[in-house]
This record gives C-alpha cells, sequence and structure tokens, in this order.
C-alpha cells in the first residue's frame, strides 16, 4: 500500500467516524443537536479540525443525507429482492410498506432527509423517493394497461414531466429495465409522481403526528391508499 493510498484510506475512515458520530447526536437528541463543537466533542478534538475534511455544517449534513438514503435503499430493496420479476405489483406494495416502516422507525432521519428545505440539504433528485418511483416505472413499463392519456396533465407540467420522463427511464434502465418514452408516456409520468406525494404525505403526517384527526391504526388507511395509487395508474385488483 503506498503512503497517498494509506493516507487516503485514513481519511474515509474519518470522514465516516465524524458521520456516524453526527448521526448518533441526530437520532438520540434530534437535528438541532447536531453541531460542529458537539461532533468535535464526541470524537475528542476541536471543531475547527472538522473543516480538514468537510466544508461546512451543511456539507456534513447533507452527506449524512446521502448516508441516510444509502441505507433506506437497501432497506427497501432488501423487501423485494425475494419478489420475482413478474410480480412487479407485490414489489410496489413491498416497496411502500417498507418505506413506511423504515420511516416510522427512523424519525430523525426522515425529517433531516425529508423535511429539509431543498435548497439548503434536500435529497438528490436520484434519491428522493427513487425506488418507488423505478419499481412503479417498471410496473407500467412491464404489463399490458389502458392507455395512459395525458390529456388530464396541465399543460404547464409538460415540461417538467417530460424532463423527469428522462431520468426515470434512465433510472430503471440502470437496474436492468429498458423502457421507452411510448411506455412511460407523460399520462404514466404524472400518475406515478401523484402516487409518490400521496404515499410522501401520507407517511409525512405520521411520522409527525399530524393526522387532521385521531386514528389508532393508520395502516388500513395507508393499504387502500396503495389500492387506490395503482388503481390510478390502471392496474386494480
Amino acid at each position: 500500500m503506498t503512503e497517498a493510498t494509506r493516507r487516503e484510506r485514513l481519511r474515509a475512515e474519518t470522514e465516516r467516524e465524524i458521520r456516524q458520530a453526527a448521526r448518533t447526536l441526530l437520532v438520540t437528541q434530534g437535528r438541532e443537536a447536531v453541531t460542529l463543537r458537539a461532533i468535535a466533542r464526541e470524537l475528542g478534538i476541536t471543531a475547527p479540525a472538522l473543516y480538514r475534511y468537510y466544508n461546512s455544517h451543511e456539507d456534513l449534513l447533507r452527506q449524512l443525507c446521502d448516508d441516510i438514503c444509502q441505507d433506506m435503499s437497501h432497506e427497501l430493496y432488501k423487501d423485494i429482492a425475494d419478489l420475482g420479476e413478474d410480480q412487479v405489483r407485490d414489489q410496489v406494495r413491498a416497496v411502500c410498506h417498507a418505506f413506511r416502516r423504515w420511516a416510522l422507525a427512523h424519525p430523525q432521519e426522515f425529517s433531516l432527509v425529508f423535511a429539509s428545505p431543498q435548497d439548503a440539504l434536500g435529497p438528490k433528485p436520484d434519491q428522493f423517493g427513487s425506488v418507488f418511483l423505478e419499481v412503479a416505472a417498471r410496473l407500467i413499463a412491464s404489463h399490458p394497461a389502458p392507455e395512459q392519456e395525458h390529456a388530464d396533465v396541465p399543460s404547464t407540467l409538460h415540461g417538467d414531466l417530460a424532463s423527469f420522463q428522462e431520468v426515470l427511464i434512465q433510472a430503471v434502465a440502470s437496474h436492468g429495465c429498458e423502457v421507452s418514452a411510448a411506455e412511460l408516456s407523460l399520462g404514466a409520468i404524472y400518475h406515478i409522481v401523484q402516487s409518490w406525494v400521496r404515499l410522501y404525505g401520507h407517511v409525512a403526517l405520521e411520522v409527525f403526528g399530524r393526522f387532521p384527526f385521531a386514528v389508532a391504526n393508520p395502516e388500513p388507511m395507508f393499504d387502500r391508499m396503495i389500492d387506490q395509487m395503482l388503481t390510478d395508474i390502471g392496474f386494480g385488483d
């Protein structure tokens, strides 16, 4: 091992230790506790020493978001690993339930990643709901379904949806599923995005305890919402 390689390895290990200390503070005490001074105290170093590894507090939190998103993705993919390629509807259900379970079990991480202003820390577009969006796209691309017309798509969204169409096609292709713009029409993309918004909204209300009325067990509502989402994109029971 060369001296340069050894330094790089030691630096990477130190960066991981810093992010782990930050994540422990986040989980145990909340986002406000994740300060450079508190992290340095946990590691037994001075706060200015952290700038050797991260440009700013925001840079550290942004990379912490990346770690959290990666861990969340592993959890979501683990839930669909045993499902066959022809069980895409089951994959959609599994991903939705896995996302809800993860969020409820990790409220502080969920809050940092999904409730931070995008200009400040917001997750990268390919992380934000990527697993759900990929599975939903594969559902439409791999199963015969009613044609998704885009007459009901507001014209002001056509440009944005067309741009996202390319992103989603590439994301699905990166997981071994080739789809075309015809298979993922603007209408299909519109319904998929609407479904993600509904999924995220329900989960966020649960995580933050903000349901508009007392619900002893929100899971039946969640199940029914998934049924309706599948119906809306052309795959009802």
